[in-house]
This record gives C-alpha cells, sequence and structure tokens, in this order.
C-alpha cells in the first residue's frame, strides 16, 4: 500500500489550508508528501513555448514555497511540475496514492464548487479529501453519512479511523426521504413514519457494528433524520472537524458523476470532506 499522500497544488488562496492539512496528515501517521502543480492550456500558439516555460518556473517556486514549510513539520516531501489536463493527471498519479487533497474554492454552504474537482474525485484511484476555503478551527467531530450500502461501507471504515486517530467523536447519520406523492397531501400515516424511521435506524447500527466492535472506546453518536441527505449532511458539516462520503466505484458512467449525494456534497463543501469509495 502507498505511503504517499498527493496534494494538488494551484495558486488559490485555499492551497494555504489544503497543503498544511495534508502536512499535518502526513507528519502523524508517518507518511509522504508530493505537491503536484499542473501547467495546462498549451494550444500550439507562437511564442508559447517561452509562456509555458514561465509558468513552470513560477509552479515550481510555488511548490517550493509549501514544501519548505511542510517539512518544518518534519514530513519528508517532493515537488513535481506537469504539463497537461489537471483532472487527467491528477487522476492518474493518485493511481499511486493513498490520498489525494485538493483546495475548493468553497468558502462555506453558500458558494458553489466548479465541476473541476468534482471530475477529480469521481475518477480518482483513491480516496479524496477536498478542503474549502474556509476557517475550521475550533469545529469538533467526525461526521459519516451512510445508508448501509457496501459503497458506503467504505466511508464508515475511513471516518472510524480518523476519529479514534484524533479523538474525537464519530456521528454517523442515516437519512431517509418520504415516498413523494403528487398532488396535494394533508399528512403521511404514522405507521409509516414509524416504520421507515425504525428501519434506517436499524441499517444504521448494522453499518456500525464492525466499527463499535473494532474500536471499543470510540465514543458514536447515532442520527436518523427524516429529509434529503444532502442537505441534512451539510447541514450538520457545518459544525464538523472533517465529514466522509461514500462514492460510487469508477466505471465508466461512474466517471462523470459521483452518485447524487456525495456530488452534491462536494459542491457545497461546509467543511473538509473525504470522499472514499
Amino acid at each position: 500500500m502507498s505511503d504517499t499522500i498527493l496534494v494538488g497544488v494551484t495558486a488559490a488562496p485555499v492551497a494555504a489550508r489544503s497543503v498544511p492539512w495534508a502536512a499535518a496528515r502526513a507528519a502523524a501517521l508517518g507518511q509522504r508528501l508530493e505537491l503536484i502543480a499542473v501547467v495546462g492550456g498549451a494550444v500550439g500558439a507562437v511564442g508559447e513555448d517561452d509562456v509555458v516555460h514561465t509558468a513552470e518556473q513560477a509552479a515550481q517556486s510555488m511548490l517550493d514555497e509549501h514544501a519548505e514549510q511542510a517539512r518544518k513539520a518534519g514530513v519528508d516531501v517532493s515537488t513535481r511540475v506537469e504539463r497537461g489536463n489537471p483532472v487527467a493527471v491528477l487522476v492518474e498519479a493518485s493511481e499511486s496514492a493513498a490520498l489525494l487533497v485538493i483546495g475548493s474554492d468553497s468558502t462555506g454552504v453558500g458558494s458553489t464548487r466548479g465541476a473541476h474537482g468534482i471530475r477529480i474525485t469521481a475518477a480518482a484511484h483513491c480516496p479524496v479529501v477536498a478542503v474549502p476555503d474556509l476557517d475550521t478551527v475550533g469545529r469538533t467531530g467526525v461526521l459519516v453519512g451512510t445508508d448501509g450500502s457496501e459503497v458506503s461501507a467504505g466511508a464508515v471504515d475511513f471516518a472510524a479511523a480518523e476519529a479514534a486517530r484524533l479523538g474525537e467523536t464519530l456521528t454517523a447519520v442515516s437519512v431517509w426521504t418520504p415516498m413523494p406523492i403528487p398532488g396535494p397531501l394533508s399528512g403521511y400515516p404514522e405507521p409509516y413514519l414509524d416504520d421507515m424511521q425504525g428501519v434506517t435506524g436499524e441499517i444504521l447500527r448494522n453499518a456500525l457494528a464492525g466499527v463499535r466492535e473494532k474500536y471499543p472506546d470510540l465514543e458514536i453518536v447515532e442520527r436518523v433524520e427524516c429529509g434529503y441527505p444532502s442537505t441534512i449532511i451539510t447541514e450538520l458539516a457545518q459544525d464538523a472537524r472533517l465529514a466522509v462520503v461514500g462514492s460510487h466505484g469508477r466505471g465508466a458512467f461512474a466517471r462523470l458523476l459521483l452518485g447524487s449525494i456525495s456530488h452534491e456534497v462536494l459542491a457545497r463543501l461546509a467543511t473538509v470532506t473525504a470522499i472514499v469509495r
């Protein structure tokens, strides 16, 4: 298994948050850090070679500055500058990484993340952590969303390991959504609502059974909520140190879509968020 945390670095201000986050994790786990910047946009125009060379020099200088700060934390750091499409380059590089960290221009739930990071996350070969451009200092707890599926099982395992490592409470949430009924409706039958709540609670308990056995000292909070999953997870994530969700695999269609829930959570980041498959 790889011991490298790969960080996609750009000139965006969020790099001042994403690189230190990755460096702190690398230091804690004894892993190495690789910082990568991608210079793209070459179309073969006259004089373009000089422009590309200047861009590569600037990118390397940027990486050197970030690397110097990471080394002060005792982390083994390497850097590289690549030419090409950032999505393709980072996806290929993720094949040999334990974790890929990317910065997001999201500054909270009121802002929308563009498709760039979503494409990277959908096609990456390893878990991806998206770091938003907002201050999460003082937040506590690890939040994970689960529906009991095989896809979300990896998210639960990742979240539990992080919560145990950080000494944080793990909050696991399962969300059920009432069946939509066209036309006017005065309300749902109470037996239906109670059963949906109960069934979802059972799914959540089953999803956490292995976690409780593996981490007997881990404080776990179970939450069963009624609503739309991405909305609930995003709301709860505003107070969390880390949020974790699962995504679909790397099939042809999954390269374009993460799955509606993980896609929507990533599009409106409320905290540092890991997407695990």
